[in-house]
């Protein structure tokens, strides 16, 4: 799990492009954030948990 537990990988995680750059956020939490960032509240996508399984 330490292999794909990150922000980037999480149901929750949201990119925009914006015209100042790209804005990453947590849509469960409602703050930015980073794509490697961890936190406890982490819920993998289904294809990451795919990946998970195969492992």
């Amino acid at each position: 799990m330490k292999d794909f537990h990150c922000c980037a990988t999480c149901q929750h995680f949201k990119v925009e492009k914006k015209a100042e750059g790209m804005r990453y956020y947590c849509s469960r939490l409602g703050y930015e954030t980073k794509t490697n960032h961890k936190f406890n509240c982490w819920s993998p996508k289904e294809q990451v948990i795919k990946l998970m399984k195969q492992k």
